[in-house]
């Protein structure tokens, strides 16, 4: 009779049992599964970056002094301003009589190239490529922004008819396997989102990652910049930024806009200026002075993955505290990308 040389309670050649094979096995796999779940929990970026946020009760504030306060608490000094060439990207989108809700208003535009003046910033330019309004010249005049670049000496590109040139898509967030920046940004040693405190029909909220739309030159990309629509907005939004590594931002949120955003919306007093070095910190932190939870907006929850902390307890808050200044934004359920954003 042939007996099972390697039955139950018998060992193989290489010293195991079947039964002790079985179990090993299983064990491995219940690892693995444990691996999988405790991973990103283990090794995931443990962020600890700053977000100011300054009460500023209106347009006529001096909004010079309470950004220089920001960078004050936020560690940008004098030695390492002094000698740069500074670009502010304001968000201009649309003009419309006394809406003061949809572009970065032109004094805070004034008080960001002032505060950077003050440190010793070799050249402050303004530049943008707006996506909807291909008149750009139109649009600064009508939003107050020309008359301020004027009377300041303050040169102005518009940036969706500069020259473009080609970087691979490192995020590689979206299909994109290129994309295609103005020539400008190659020539400043600061790039600085002066975005907008609004929801948006699309993405959720605008704030100083989205603002990011306007650096691609719209002869390249489109009106409102199509291609970027096509890759997918929140893919797009995260490739820019992995991109173009931007080294600040200030979001006017003196009066903000909520509802149907980014133009179609109403006007939202919140009464704050909110900023860093580090975009994902500050849009989580405009999220929730929102009402909004930032997990819960796409581009916000991936971007603290690689780009930057979302969680409130890996921000380090200076200024005013978010609960003090916290005013919840309208949200319409029509919306798609409204719904369950709330905090």
């Amino acid at each position: 009779m042939n007996e099972d040389r390697h039955g139950p309670g018998t060992l193989n050649p290489k010293g195991f049992t079947r039964r002790g094979f079985l179990f090993a096995g299983l064990g491995g796999v219940a690892l693995a599964a444990a691996g999988l779940y405790l991973w990103p929990k283990i090794f995931r970026r443990q962020w600890r970056e700053p977000a100011f946020v300054a009460k500023v009760p209106n347009y006529g504030a001096d909004i010079a002094e309470a950004i220089l306060l920001g960078f004050k608490e936020l560690g940008v000094s004098p030695e390492e301003i002094r000698g740069k060439r500074i670009l502010l990207k304001p968000n201009l989108v649309e003009t419309d009589s006394g809406a003061i809700h949809i572009n970065t208003h032109p004094a805070v535009v004034y008080g960001a190239a002032q505060a950077f003046l003050r440190l010793g910033a070799g050249r402050v330019i303004v530049a943008e490529g707006p996506g909807h309004c291909r008149d750009t010249l139109l649009l600064l005049e009508e939003s107050g922004l020309a008359e301020m670049l004027w009377q300041d000496r303050i040169p102005f590109v518009d940036l969706n008819y500069d020259q473009g040139y080609f970087t691979g898509n490192t995020g590689r967030y979206s299909s994109l396997s290129r994309l295609t920046f103005p020539e400008t940004v190659r020539q400043v040693d600061w790039v600085v989102s002066l975005a907008k405190l609004k929801t948006h029909h699309w993405a959720g909220v605008t704030l100083s990652m989205k603002n990011l739309f306007g650096v691609m030159p719209g002869s390249y990309y489109g009106w409102p910049k199509n291609v970027l629509h096509y890759a997918g907005i929140d893919a797009a939004i995260l490739d820019i930024v992995s991109a173009l590594k931007p080294h600040f931002a200030i979001v006017d949120g003196i009066v903000g806009m909520e509802g149907d955003g980014p133009i179609m919306g109403t006007p939202k007093p919140a009464g704050v200026l909110v900023m860093g070095r580090n975009l994902p910190a500050v849009d989580a932190t405009c999220a929730r002075i929102m009402g909004i939870d930032p997990h819960r907006v796409r581009y916000l929850a991936e971007a603290g993955r690689r780009l930057g902390p979302v969680h409130a307890a890996e921000i380090i808050q200076v200024g005013e505290p978010v609960a003090s200044v916290r005013t919840d934004f309208e949200l319409l359920d029509k919306i798609p990308a409204h719904r369950g954003l709330r905090l």
